[in-house]
């Protein structure tokens, strides 16, 4: 955490910004579960809640920009706080992003929700699960200032693609198999896809959490194992459609 200043003020600026992005990634991380939610169980009530609730987060972001902008105007921070009004302007640019995957997921349940149950959408819970709790370690990393809880989300995006990987296959799988499924695992596809951009952020973010820590970003190369690209996913169209 920052040191005590003389000018109690500045500590208290401090406090109000870190406050702000807590608050705005518990917010993220309740938007994410309750998208999560309404895909699974089918709950077009809770999707609308969470397409609305962007808004809020839209707010948040605002309000982490203006402190950060004003105690670096003002104070002209150096050192660890210099750090924190740096690590603000990015772990917030995060959690929005972050946010708006949240939402377009409800959107997209919507959509899901007015066709049949699809046995496929059982895929998406175990991805969600994965990416919330990779965003409430980072939240908490950045929280209690834990650097080793840090690195241990950013190594865990690895396990995030990986999880992609099977569940981009199971939805093609799907889609071969009936063509009537096409456009609702087509949705789930780019749900997954949303997830799978969720923990790129969480893993960005961990990766700020550790600059603020330590002083610099982690060495080595990323952990990555997204290879869907190199996959051709099947036509809506042709014989037998």
């Amino acid at each position: 955490m920052p040191g005590t200043h003389i000018v109690r003020s500045y500590d208290e600026q401090l406090r109000r910004l870190g406050d702000a992005i807590t608050t705005m990634g518990g917010l993220a991380e309740a938007q994410l579960a309750s998208a999560v939610t309404a895909v699974g169980s089918r709950d077009s009530v809770l999707a609308e809640r969470v397409v609305a609730g962007d808004a809020a987060i839209d707010a948040l972001e605002a309000e982490a920009l203006h402190l950060a902008t004003q105690v670096l105007a003002l104070r002209q921070p150096v050192a660890v706080d210099l750090r924190l009004i740096v690590a603000s302007f990015k772990l917030s640019s995060e959690i929005e992003r972050i946010g708006d995957y949240a939402r377009n997921i409800a959107k997209r349940a919507l959509v899901l929700n007015q066709g049949e149950p699809l046995r496929a959408a059982q895929a998406v819970p175990r991805m969600g699960q994965l990416v919330a709790r990779m965003l409430r370690d980072v939240l908490d990393a950045f929280v209690a200032r834990d650097a080793a809880r840090a690195r241990d989300v950013w190594r865990r995006d690895e396990e995030v693609d990986a999880l992609y990987n099977s569940v981009f296959r199971e939805l093609l799988t799907y889609m071969m198999e009936d063509a009537r499924s096409i456009t609702p695992c087509t949705h789930l596809l780019f749900i997954a896809k949303n997830l799978e951009r969720i923990g790129d952020h969480a893993t960005n973010m961990a990766e700020t959490v550790i600059y603020l820590i330590e002083g610099q970003m982690p060495g080595g190369e990323r952990p990555k194992g997204d290879f869907t690209a190199a996959v051709e996913p099947p036509s809506a169209g042709g014989s037998g459609q």
